[in-house]
């Protein structure tokens, strides 16, 4: 530290106040060897998913499973020490230990000597795994009730003779008292906790599958975590802010797929009225074309009746959709979507439609609620339907929690430690430069600036402080988000709901890929795009999801010779046979990155009885030359900046610029 150091007035008052945390040399000091020391610590280890999709099942077991993180430690802390069966039957014990602790007590003969090897067990497995943190974040990731107990399990070994004696009584006194069940299931929780550092979701938890309302209750009570918003998460976004196209396509998606857990369970979402009105409306309508997309193993559990029924409020909210979203069309001419405006094309004598200079047959002429003169005007009965559908998903308690979470630990992207992180694309030229796209008359930006903004509009629609015309714009903006050409979240040439329900000829159905998605391969376009973002360092990366990786193709996620990582291998049961796998995940450790692909998840009830994991491959993207430390990471470098702000501290006490406070010994 520099004897020259100089130090102004503005400088001194900063000081001044942090003098308050650290009121004398020796608190300012120790701090400065606590801080230097965490930052020779390993980098903590992150997770990135993507496109979860409801999958709960699937998202909570590989949470649970660190992506195979937790098997890869145990394998290597015992490795031949202990049978294939016993390391399995450890792991499923630290995913599952509520569960799988009353299948083991039913069974176990000898109860108090499998305790005392399975606490053994847990607490060197803890012991690996908290060994990257300092003792204060261990300390702070335990319960409560057996803080001290594992602190102590943690720090003392039965392998040093003069502590044997005491670990073991521990041990003892723990199964003595009946706490073994309740210390096993804390240390196991403990091992999860500790296994990931930071989880980031890339976007996309909603639609498809049954329980987007369970993740978001996971993601609650999980230690730290951040997403980048999906189109699927902005469309229930929407939905709760008020937009009915949102509304309605909410609606569509979880009756195309049959699941209606997420809104009639999770979120209390009435629906009996929208039933009614299909019943009487479409009743006599064959509706073959709404009939639920789902497997054969699904369609099962639905009876004729509920298949039926589902089919005709599948119709009823479809034709209410497109009217709505031709409301917000026609409101907002500079999006310039009146293409998009399909009733108006529909001969309804002859049953055609022309697109584009050409004529086509429609699937189905059954359109009671149109009005061939106002064809987008909603009927009354529609717009009472609209009405209360509208007040159901606004009194949702758990549903406005769920998105305010979504709200508080989300943006549009992130970078975190060279990496930029984004859902689907970022709208380009067909040179490969950043494509300036006007988000509100008048306002055109691209890259960073592009998706910050359309992050603070989507923030205004939830605030009240913003003019009316303002905040009812951003409402109106979650439909172009959703389907706008030159969305960064859809970045597609239109969305072909309607040609997918109503014509059979499958070239309308073509939805032309944005310039992104066309150019993304190339290096030096993904190095435009960091560059626009303030990407820096050596090894930096762009990684997202929204497209599904067609491995059964031949489809590499790994693109751009390494700069950008694609992990949406879809997750939702609706899409692997398509892709041909299970869903990505990206793990990023202290020695680099590594990509494991998952195979199908049978079930949870599965993965306790029969001690099954999701089978995983794991291919190695990059490693590191050195094991990186923390000071490698932002944390690192905000912990730098920290130590220089206390040597100026440190220099302000010992040239008298401020007096130290000595406390009382």
């Amino acid at each position: 530290m520099s004897s020259k150091l100089s130090i102004n007035q503005q400088d001194l008052k900063y000081l001044q106040l942090l003098a308050q945390s650290f009121p004398n040399v020796s608190e300012a000091s120790t701090e400065i060897i606590n801080l230097q020391a965490i930052l020779n610590l390993p980098k903590g280890t992150e997770h990135f998913l993507a496109d979860v999709h409801g999958e709960y099942e699937a998202f909570q077991h590989v949470l649970k499973n660190a992506s195979g993180n937790i098997q890869r430690k145990v394998n290597d802390l015992f490795g031949n020490t202990l049978r294939e069966a016993d390391k399995r039957e450890l792991c499923t014990l630290i995913y599952y230990p509520d569960q799988k602790l009353e299948l083991i007590k039913a069974s176990e003969q000898n109860l108090n000597d499998w305790y005392h090897i399975i606490i053994h067990q847990l607490v060197s497995v803890c012991r690996l795994v908290s060994s990257k943190y300092t003792r204060s974040k261990v300390r702070k990731a335990l319960p409560k009730s057996f803080s001290y107990i594992i602190q102590e399990l943690l720090h003392e070994r039965t392998d040093d003779a003069n502590k044997t004696d005491y670990v073991n009584v521990i041990i003892d006194t723990i199964i003595s008292t009946g706490r073994a069940d309740a210390f096993i299931i804390a240390i196991c929780n403990v091992i999860q906790r500790l296994a990931i550092d930071q989880l980031h979701i890339l976007g996309d938890i909603y639609d498809r599958g049954p329980g987007a309302h369970i993740i978001m209750d996971t993601l609650s009570q999980y230690h730290s975590w951040d997403i980048q918003w999906g189109n699927h998460d902005i469309l229930w976004m929407g939905a709760l802010a008020g937009n009915r196209a949102c509304q309605c396509n909410v609606i569509r998606l979880s009756l195309r797929y049959a699941n209606l857990a997420t809104l009639e369970e999770g979120y209390g979402i009435n629906l009996v009225p929208l039933a009614t009105f299909a019943m009487e409306t479409y009743g006599d309508d064959p509706c073959e074309e709404f009939r639920p997309k789902i497997s054969s193993a699904d369609s099962a559990r639905l009876d004729q009746k509920t298949h039926r029924l589902t089919a005709l409020m599948h119709k009823a909210i479809t034709i209410i959709q497109f009217k709505e979203e031709a409301a917000i069309i026609k409101r907002n001419p500079g999006w310039k979507m009146n293409d998009r405006l399909l009733f108006h094309n529909i001969d309804y004598d002859k049953g055609t439609i022309m697109l584009d200079g050409k004529e086509y047959e429609l699937k189905s002429n059954s359109f009671p609620t149109i009005d061939p003169a106002h064809p987008d005007k909603l009927t009354p009965e529609e717009k009472l339907l609209m009405d209360k559908l509208n007040h159901s998903f606004q009194v949702s308690e758990k549903f406005h929690k769920h998105i305010s979470q979504i709200l508080q630990h989300g943006c549009m992207y992130a970078i975190y430690n060279n990496n930029l992180l984004f859902h689907a694309s970022i709208p380009l030229n067909e040179d490969g430069s950043l494509k300036e796209v006007e988000i509100a008359p008048g306002y055109k930006y691209s890259g960073k600036e592009l998706l910050y903004n359309i992050g603070m509009m989507i923030r205004t629609a939830f605030q009240n402080d913003n003019t009316p015309e303002e905040r009812n714009y951003a409402i109106d903006y979650f439909l172009y988000l959703w389907c706008g050409p030159d969305s960064p979240l859809f970045d597609k040439s239109k969305m072909a709901t309607f040609e997918r329900y109503f014509i059979a000829d499958k070239a309308t159905h073509a939805e032309e890929k944005g310039n992104y998605f066309k150019l993304r391969n190339d290096e030096h376009i993904a190095d435009t795009i960091m560059d626009a973002f303030g990407v820096t360092g050596e090894n930096r990366h762009i990684i997202n999801g929204h497209v599904p990786v067609h491995v059964c193709n031949g489809e590499n996620p790994i693109k751009a010779n390494g700069k950008l990582m694609v992990i949406d291998g879809g997750f939702s049961q609706a899409y692997h046979k398509e892709t041909g796998i299970a869903g990505y995940t990206l793990v990023y450790h202290s020695r680099g990155f590594v990509l494991v692909q998952h195979e199908p998840f049978t079930s949870t009830l599965d993965a306790i009885q029969k001690c099954t994991d999701i089978k995983s491959t794991t291919q190695i993207v990059e490693m590191s030359a050195h094991r990186m430390r923390v000071a490698d990471t932002d944390i690192g470098r905000e912990l730098n900046k920290q130590i220089k702000e206390l040597e100026r501290l440190l220099y302000a006490y010992r040239h008298g610029y401020i007096k130290e406070i000595i406390p009382n010994k």
